[in-house]
């Protein structure tokens, strides 16, 4: 990474690329006047373009346009249009469901897209399209700045703030959307508009929580706040003690103080210096924390320690972007993912006890089932005020099966589909959109519940046509 020289004044700029510095070749030609780089079939590279995050995924597009501005998406989608090409757009390329890429179609590749400008005295960070969560880190973190964001730095911000965006800060500054202020979209016109609580005020609704839908958001613009060091990390405990914590857990979790946030998770413990070797392999239930206050973590800590000692207590004061990029090195791109998640309220008895003989079916360290909280600041956000309809939810919940090896994309998919079709009936309806594999338009309709009219009516207006379709999609009237 590069960082380009401040600007005049008092915003800082960031540089991943410089698009002038692009190379371009004789696949450029195939859609007109565009300053990026357009990868066909037939390049050397075109492999490697093709991929995403997820190492299932297999698609093959027709063209690949790496984009190098806004004005670059706006031709490519016009291009689309007057072609009859299938669009898929993308950002960070985390989806799960590998909706950042389609067979034979366009994908509008926003990854060359990676500026980053900071307002130290306005608190705002506006980012591209094609940023990652890690940009934002980098950039903030010397003005003591952060965004609420995910919880792996490699994520798109894109797809990431489009679904909602939950993670490590939610509770205190609530989701990533609820700190969007702003963005640039391109229409499935071909027009670049201003989303904002001002101006297309339907729009920048729809895309608080809507997904992909409505258009190819260029540039975001967020409210930072005051974070630069957080309390938190992760402590472990014996699955024995699984009951238990969870029956802490929830009580706990439920009345915290804002500044107070941990993810409850099941996990067998990786090989990775972080961790005491003797634990290595070793089944166990964890709470991963991050406060902002330190003298509320200390507490929080020490109450939890009296109650349950931890077997692995890894927790101490870290900056943002080291607890942002805990995991990173774990979840490398090419892995195999299959992931099913629920929104959830409450953990009964009987759902802990689902939860726990699941837990012992957990085929690797790569793989387990993780609990947010997305109460506190995010659940006081009216339900109606954004697209994203489940804020009386506690936890949004995800079950991931992972593996490097291929050979084992059914032994995870099926540990996934298993744990969630015994729980799913416990939960609160619908999902978090970033969670979510191809489950068709009942799952889709579920997750936004009473604001999915809304949302259709929005889609009619600015996509009639759906030619943005590769997404969780809402389909126009």
């Amino acid at each position: 990474m590069t960082h380009g020289h401040p600007r005049p004044g008092k915003a800082f700029v960031f540089f991943i690329q410089t698009p002038s510095d692009m190379e371009t070749n004789s696949s450029s030609q195939a859609i007109p006047y565009l300053r990026g780089r357009v990868i066909a079939p037939n390049d050397a590279d075109y492999d490697t373009a093709r991929k995403v995050h997820n190492g299932m995924i297999d698609k093959r597009p027709g063209l690949i346009a790496q984009c190098a501005d806004e004005n670059d998406v706006a031709h490519a989608v016009r291009f689309a249009r007057e072609h009859g090409l299938v669009v898929a757009v993308r950002g960070g390329g985390h989806n799960g469901a590998g909706l950042g890429v389609c067979d034979q179609g366009l994908v509008i590749d926003l990854s060359q897209m990676r500026q980053v400008t900071v307002d130290p005295e306005a608190q705002t960070i506006r980012a591209q399209g094609g940023c990652l969560l890690g940009d934002l880190d980098k950039a903030g973190h010397p003005h003591g700045l952060a965004v609420p964001t995910g919880i792996n730095a490699t994520t798109g911000i894109g797809g990431l703030t489009l679904g909602g965006g939950l993670g490590h800060l939610t509770r205190f500054a609530g989701l990533t959307i609820d700190n969007l202020l702003e963005a640039t979209v391109v229409l499935a016109s071909g027009d670049i508009v201003t989303a904002s609580p001002a101006i297309n005020e339907d729009l920048f609704w729809a895309i608080r929580g809507g997904g992909g839908n409505f258009g190819v958001v260029t540039s975001f613009l967020f409210r930072a706040h005051n974070v630069h060091t957080v309390y938190g990390g992760p402590m472990f405990w014996d699955i024995s003690e699984a009951k238990a914590m969870m029956e802490w857990y929830q009580d706990f979790i439920k009345q915290a103080p804002d500044t107070v946030s941990g993810f409850f998770n099941f996990h067998k413990i990786p090989p990775a210096p972080i961790f005491p070797e003797q634990y290595h392999l070793h089944l166990m239930c964890g709470i991963v924390w991050a406060c902002i206050d330190e003298e509320e973590a200390n507490e929080v800590f020490e109450m939890v320690r009296k109650f349950r000692k931890p077997l692995i207590d890894a927790v101490g004061p870290m900056p943002v972007p080291v607890l942002q990029t805990m995991f990173d090195d774990l979840f490398v791109p090419g892995l195999q993912w299959y992931w099913k998640g629920d929104f959830v309220k409450q953990l009964s008895p009987e759902v802990m006890d689902v939860h726990i003989r699941h837990a012992h079916r957990i085929p690797n360290f790569f793989s387990g089932m993780h609990l947010y909280p997305i109460n506190g600041a995010a659940g006081r956000v009216p339900n109606d005020a954004t697209a994203w309809s489940y804020r009386d939810a506690t936890w949004s919940m995800v079950i991931a099966g992972v593996s490097p090896e291929p050979s084992e994309k059914d032994v995870v998919t099926n540990f996934a589909r298993d744990y969630w079709q015994e729980l799913h009936p416990h939960g609160a309806g619908g999902a978090y959109v970033n969670f979510m594999m191809e489950e068709g338009a009942d799952r889709v309709k579920a997750t936004y519940g009473s604001n999915y009219d809304r949302l259709v009516k929005v889609k009619s207006k600015y996509d009639p046509d759906n030619v943005f379709c590769v997404n969780q999609n809402i389909r126009p009237v």
